[in-house]
């Protein structure tokens, strides 16, 4: 596990949200500051709040969007580039753990629990890292 990671790891053990905890452990790569970033995740925990997307995927997606957006001066130029990298991201957390669902991951309908949170966390960390770090 990286230094990042473990830091995304005592994050979450202080009571982040899994969000939070990615998103807090690399915000100064993309020049964000600590508490911009911990605000913005926030309703990103728990599957977006409804066990839907897995929050530290989403994490790192928003991550993601802020190292290959142009912003305001080119507005619109980057999003589809955007897009293919968190289709990358996804599809590699989900070919780890067999699912990016917060609810499948957790085994809400089947009892078979594929990824702890901090299971999840470290994945997504795994996987941002090595996108913004190329």
């Amino acid at each position: 596990m990286t230094e990042r990671a473990k830091l995304a790891q005592d994050f979450h053990n202080q009571g982040y949200n899994c969000a939070q905890a990615v998103v807090c452990a690399y915000c100064d790569l993309v020049g964000l500051d600590r508490e911009t970033a911990y605000k913005m995740a926030e309703g990103f925990g728990f599957g977006m709040g409804c066990m839907e997307m897995c929050g530290a995927l989403s994490g790192a997606f928003m991550l993601a969007g802020m190292k290959n957006s142009a912003g305001l001066d080119q507005p619109g130029t980057t999003k589809g580039q955007t897009y293919k990298v968190t289709k990358m991201l996804k599809e590699k957390f989900e070919q780890k753990n067999g699912a990016y669902l917060c609810r499948d991951l957790k085994g809400v309908a089947d009892g078979n629990v594929r990824r702890s949170c901090p299971g999840c966390i470290e994945d997504a960390c795994e996987l941002i890292e090595e996108y913004l770090t190329k």
